[in-house]
C-alpha cells in the first residue's frame, strides 16, 4: 500500500485529499495542528494522524524523524491580504512562516532520508502567476515556494526523487470563505482533491486546477508586464 503524508490535512484541500486518498486505498498520514480535527480524520479507515506545527523547525523535525512515506504532499498554508494604507510587515512574516518556511522545515526534516522512488508534492497557488491586488504577501510566498520547488526538482533528480508542483485556483475552503471578491471558476475541495490525486498519479511536473482557469492565467502570465498590470487594475475592486 502506498503511504501518502499530507500537511495541512485538518481542513480545506488537505482534508479532502486525505479522505479521498484513503477511499482510493492509500495509507494516509494526516498532519496538522488541530488535535480534534486530526482525531476525527483518524476515525477513517486507512488514516493515521501526526500532530505538529510546520512553522516550528524543532516541532517538525521531532514529528517527522521516524515517519516513513512514499509521497509527501506539503500543503499547509494560510492567506492574509495587504491593506496598502495600513502596511504591516509582520503580516508578511505570518504568511511566509507556514506557506514557505513550513515547507522548508518539512524538507529539512526528511531530506536525508529521501531516496529513489519517493515523491515530493508541493502546493503553491496560481496567485503566483499575476500581480493580483492586495496579494503582495500571499502571492510572494507562493512565487517563492514555486521557485523552491522547481530548484529542488533539479537537485533531487540524481537521487531519483520526483518533485511535483501543484498550483490551485479558487477552491471552497475556510480560507476562501473570508474573501470579499469574485472568485471565478471556483471549485469544491472535493473536486480539488480529485484533480490533485489524479495529477500526482499521472506524474505531471506541475498540476493546475481548475484546468480552464489554469490555461487562462498561464496565458496572462506570458503577456507583456504592462498589459498584466492593466488587467490586474481592471480586476481591482475599488470602493
Amino acid at each position: 500500500m502506498t503511504t501518502l503524508l499530507i500537511t495541512g490535512a485538518t481542513s480545506g484541500i488537505g482534508k479532502a485529499l486525505a479522505e479521498h486518498a484513503a477511499q482510493k486505498g492509500y495509507d494516509v498520514i494526516a498532519c496538522g495542528r488541530n488535535e480534534e480535527a486530526l482525531n476525527e480524520l483518524a476515525r477513517h479507515e486507512n488514516i493515521t494522524s501526526c500532530q505538529f506545527d510546520v512553522s516550528s523547525l524543532d516541532d517538525t523535525k521531532n514529528a517527522l524523524k521516524d515517519i516513513q512515506f512514499d509521497i509527501a504532499v506539503l500543503n499547509a498554508g494560510t492567506c492574509e491580504y495587504v491593506d496598502i494604507d495600513q502596511f504591516e510587515s509582520d503580516m508578511f512574516r505570518r504568511v511566509f512562516e507556514p506557506n514557505f518556511f513550513g515547507v522548508v522545515n518539512c524538507v529539512d526534516a526528511f531530506i536525508h532520508n529521501l531516496k529513489a522512488g519517493k515523491t515530493l508534492v508541493i502546493v503553491d497557488s496560481m496567485a503566483r502567476l499575476l500581480p493580483f491586488t492586495r496579494s503582495q504577501a500571499y502571492g510572494a510566498s507562493k512565487a517563492a515556494l514555486h521557485y523552491f520547488t522547481k530548484s529542488l526538482e533539479v537537485d533531487l533528480h540524481d537521487r531519483g526523487v520526483k518533485v511535483q508542483a501543484v498550483s490551485p485556483g479558487f477552491v471552497e475552503t475556510p480560507l476562501t470563505e473570508k474573501n470579499d471578491f469574485d472568485m471565478p471558476m471556483k471549485i469544491t475541495a472535493q473536486e480539488a482533491a480529485e484533480s490533485m490525486l489524479k495529477g500526482i498519479e499521472s506524474d505531471k511536473r506541475t498540476i493546475f486546477f481548475p484546468r480552464m482557469f489554469g490555461y487562462i492565467l498561464r496565458f496572462m502570465n506570458v503577456l507583456p508586464s504592462g498589459l498584466q498590470k492593466r488587467l490586474s487594475l481592471s480586476m481591482r475592486n475599488d470602493k
